[in-house]
Formats: C-alpha cells, sequence, structure tokens
C-alpha cells in the first residue's frame, strides 16, 4: 500500500473453514484459540499429554499424539509451556512429516521450536508460512531498541528475509486488558501462597 502497487500477483490466501487446526497445548490460552477456530468451523485436533477431558468434549476436538498432529495438520499453534520435555519439541524429524505448505504459529516461547532446524524447511517450501511472537534466541533482543546497534543474530536476519515469515517482538500478551488480568492474578496468587489457601491457579502435574 505505501508503495502503491496494487497488484494482486502472489496475494491469493486461502480460507481457514474446513482446515485442519493442529493445537500444541490445551490450557487456557490454546483452549480460546480452540473455541475461536471452531467458530470458523475448522476441524481441530490437539495434543497434550495433561488434556482436561471436559474441554476436549465440550469443543469436540480430537486428542492425538504429536507425530499425527504434525502430519495431519494445515495450521499448527503452539500455546504450551516451555520445560525440559517441550524443548525442541519441534524440530528436524517433525517438520519432515509436515504437510506441504504448512504454516506454524508460536506465540508461546521460542525455545519450543529448533529455529536452526526450521530453516531449510523454509527455502524447501515445505512450510509454507511462519508466524513468531518469540523467538528461541530473544534474550537481549526483544524489549530493546537496536535501531543504532542493529541485530547480528545471523539466524533471526536469516528469518526476516523470508516473505512468508512475520515476527512480533514477544508483545502477544500486550493489551490494556491482558495486563490488568495479569496484576490481578499476580496479586491473588501471593494472597493464596500467603494465607496457605488453595490457589485455582496451581498447575500440578
Amino acid at each position: 500500500m505505501k508503495k502503491n502497487d496494487f497488484r494482486l500477483d502472489s496475494l491469493t490466501g486461502f480460507d481457514v473453514h474446513g482446515k485442519t487446526i493442529g493445537i500444541i497445548g490445551l490450557g487456557k490460552i490454546g483452549e480460546v484459540f480452540a473455541k475461536i477456530m471452531n467458530g470458523f468451523g475448522c476441524k481441530i485436533i490437539c495434543y497434550d499429554p495433561h488434556l482436561d477431558f471436559k474441554i476436549q468434549q465440550e469443543l469436540k476436538i480430537e486428542l492425538v499424539s504429536l507425530e499425527k498432529l504434525c502430519c495431519e495438520s494445515d495450521i499448527i499453534s503452539i500455546h504450551c509451556p516451555l520445560n525440559n520435555n517441550t524443548k525442541h519439541l519441534l524440530n528436524v524429524t517433525l517438520f519432515s512429516r509436515m504437510k506441504k505448505g504448512v504454516f506454524i504459529i508460536n506465540t508461546a516461547r521460542g525455545s519450543i521450536i529448533k529455529t536452526e532446524e526450521l530453516l531449510p524447511f523454509l527455502d524447501n517450501g515445505l512450510i509454507g508460512g511462519l508466524g513468531l511472537d518469540v523467538y528461541e534466541f530473544e534474550k537481549g533482543m526483544f524489549f530493546h531498541d537496536h535501531t543504532k546497534s542493529g541485530i547480528q543474530d545471523k539466524i533471526f536476519q536469516k528469518l526476516r528475509s523470508y516473505p512468508n515469515v512475520l515476527i512480533t517482538g514477544h508483545q502477544a500478551f500486550l493489551t490494556e486488558t491482558a495486563l490488568q488480568n495479569i496484576a490481578e492474578t499476580t496479586a491473588n496468587n501471593l494472597s493464596c501462597f500467603a494465607n496457605k489457601t488453595e490457589c485455582k491457579n496451581e498447575l500440578k502435574i
């Protein structure tokens, strides 16, 4: 639009209706995302070792293995926490099993994706699109001004060179409502801890 170039070449998109959406992690955020995609008429499959069966029934979600999710999904959206079990969860083994043209969206944690092993699949077109709000090596980069110093990270520079990759600076949480909710939840958690009362946000695995 800024260039005044209104040609439609290479701008053909696709409808999400009828597509298979693979959700990795069906916690509170994953559940909300599933409800949104359900409203678009998508088939939803999920990988989550700790899935609430009630939520699975309510949203008519098919629980599958991670490998099956990668094989069948048109769009993969990541919503799981980062821990020893999820670090580099998506790697060359699973990238090689994905549908040609798959879109991957990561708004969770950067290190869930092994970024260096992802690049060849962007090069060969197997991955059709990538949306990142987080990046594996974002520490010291995101939340800082680099207009004068520039970015020295070669992997990040490579990612930004692809026309089908969109990166934002870990800002998916940055709304007035979300910040208010975070403050209230944190205060409530501290109150429960101080008073030794049960906390509904405690994660029990």
